[in-house]
């Protein structure tokens, strides 16, 4: 069965950086888009950036754009979401989902449109 097993969240101080990875089974990774969600509590699930399948095109909310960066690695079936300049609105659970994509140019930032999706990894920044 397919499976997404996020790790890297923890907690850290304003201005610091964490590294997420996530890590996939059971499915071609090459054939899915990767998108990373965000969820505080109280609040909908939130779009934070998405990698096509090929890897050459990336999209990404405009709060965390010149601080997050995603990027992944076929050959390893993961994705990594770098985040550097954490501000205390950062804190959240952070998901990392599977959009299958027949074509190379479509993507979504819709949370319904992912097809699957890892278990989360607390990020926590304190002020």
């Amino acid at each position: 069965q397919v499976q997404l097993v996020e790790s890297g969240g923890g907690l850290v101080q304003a201005g610091g950086s964490l590294r997420l990875s996530c890590a996939a089974s059971g499915l071609t990774f090459s054939a899915y888009n990767m998108g990373w969600f965000r969820q505080a509590p109280g609040k909908e699930r939130e779009f934070v950036a998405v990698i096509l399948r090929s890897g050459r095109s990336t999209y990404s909310l405009d709060s965390v754009k010149g601080r997050f960066t995603i990027s992944r690695d076929n050959a390893k079936n993961t994705v990594y979401l770098q985040m550097n300049s954490l501000k205390p609105e950062d804190t959240a659970v952070y998901y990392c989902a599977a959009d299958f994509a027949p074509r190379a140019s479509s993507w979504s930032r819709d949370p319904r449109e992912y097809d699957y999706w890892g278990q989360g990894t607390q990020v926590t920044v304190s002020s």
